[in-house]
């Protein structure tokens, strides 16, 4: 009795002979969402930075930022 889900594997190539195959695919598809993640990841930390940066300047300093935030927290 033979398997009825064997499989083969494939070597697919376009006309300029660069590897087309699935796998190929995949490896690209995955390269490419790990780099969008990266990117997104970068954007949030360095919008981050900058609310940072902006509460600083608005309450005169990190001193006073962080004055300000224990007694928002603990309503003191």
């Amino acid at each position: 009795m033979q398997n009825a889900y064997s499989t083969t594997q494939v070597k697919a190539k376009d006309k300029a002979g660069i590897d087309v195959s699935s796998t190929s695919i995949e490896k690209e598809i995955s390269k490419l969402t790990l780099a969008a993640g990266g990117i997104m990841a970068g954007a949030v930390g360095v919008w981050g930075l900058v609310c940072l940066a902006a509460g600083m300047i608005s309450a005169g300093g990190p001193i006073e930022l962080a004055k300000a935030w224990f007694s928002a927290v603990t309503g003191m």
